[in-house]
């Protein structure tokens, strides 16, 4: 009920904000007597921004393991398998979350957390990462993806991305239609080239505005998981060793759909903006600092 809530409130907030701004600016004026009606922009740019991120969220579970072809081991009889889902069922009674799915997939070090609800997440470890950690590291990891299903960070997530997608399709269409009717005084009925030329620069430009942005978002929720790791394993030494160790190695590719919910990921260049995760070396002196 309270991600309902926020999902209501967020849209209610987006909508407020976008109407107030077109009215401050008193674009509202211009935007009625030039045909375009600014309610149904509005509703079309909420259904598009929220519409694709919303779904991802319900899909991401399912896609995740097939795009990772990971395998769910909650019932296997392995002795391995049997320990990994003690550690995940053991930190999610801790952090007070449904206990999760858990799966294993072939692959460099990397783990990950997905799913829609907190009660019915997955996470999800790697072999690489079970060949190349120690148990206490494992766990660590382990508890690092459990802090993100308790902390929300997947609706959090999915609501950031919602945000900026709204805007991005408003104010390129806004921007569009400006263009269009009074830079090229274009005086047709419907939208000229102007309008899509315009239309989809900003769909671009504005796109990797939004994505650095969500982006940055994602890096401090990194942070968060970490503290979350230390606090359900009542030390936080196993999780700056576990960091270590992937500092110094390669994490992989992970799909698309999940990679934000991954352990770690080694960014470097422009591309550091847009990477879902901090440094190593700034998640273990942050972590290091914390009290």
């Amino acid at each position: 009920m309270k991600r309902i809530s926020l999902f209501l409130v967020t849209n209610l907030a987006v909508m407020l904000v976008l109407g107030l701004a077109v009215n401050i600016l008193g674009l509202n004026r211009f935007i009625t007597a030039n045909g375009l009606n600014l309610t149904q922009l509005l509703g079309f740019a909420l259904v598009f921004g929220f519409g694709g991120a919303i779904i991802s969220l319900l899909i991401s579970k399912p896609m995740a393991k097939w795009s990772s072809k990971a395998q769910v081991i909650n019932d296997s009889n392995d002795p391995t398998h049997r320990w990994i889902v003690s550690t995940v069922a053991g930190f999610a009674k801790k952090a007070n979350i449904g206990m999760p799915e858990v799966a294993i997939f072939e692959g460099a070090p990397n783990a990950f957390a997905t799913g829609a609800f907190k009660n019915s997440a997955l996470v999800a470890v790697s072999t690489g990462l079970l060949q190349t950690m120690n148990r206490e590291e494992v766990e660590a990891v382990i508890g690092h993806e459990v802090a993100h299903i308790a902390n929300g960070d997947m609706v959090t997530m999915t609501l950031i991305q919602g945000v900026m997608n709204t805007f991005v399709v408003f104010l390129s269409r806004l921007i569009g239609y400006f263009v269009d009717k009074v830079v090229l005084r274009n005086t047709s009925d419907g939208p000229g080239i102007g309008y899509y030329i315009t239309t989809i620069v900003l769909d671009i430009v504005l796109g990797v505005l939004a994505a650095v942005i969500v982006a940055w978002f994602s890096r401090q929720r990194e942070y968060r998981a970490d503290a979350g790791a230390a606090a359900l394993m009542g030390r936080k030494q196993p999780m700056i060793n576990a960091l270590a160790r992937l500092g110094g190695q390669d994490p992989g590719e992970l799909p698309k759909s999940v990679a934000a919910m991954g352990i770690s990921a080694k960014p470097s260049g422009f591309m550091a903006l847009l990477s879902s995760h901090p440094p190593i070396e700034d998640r273990i002196r942050v972590l290091q600092s914390a009290p």
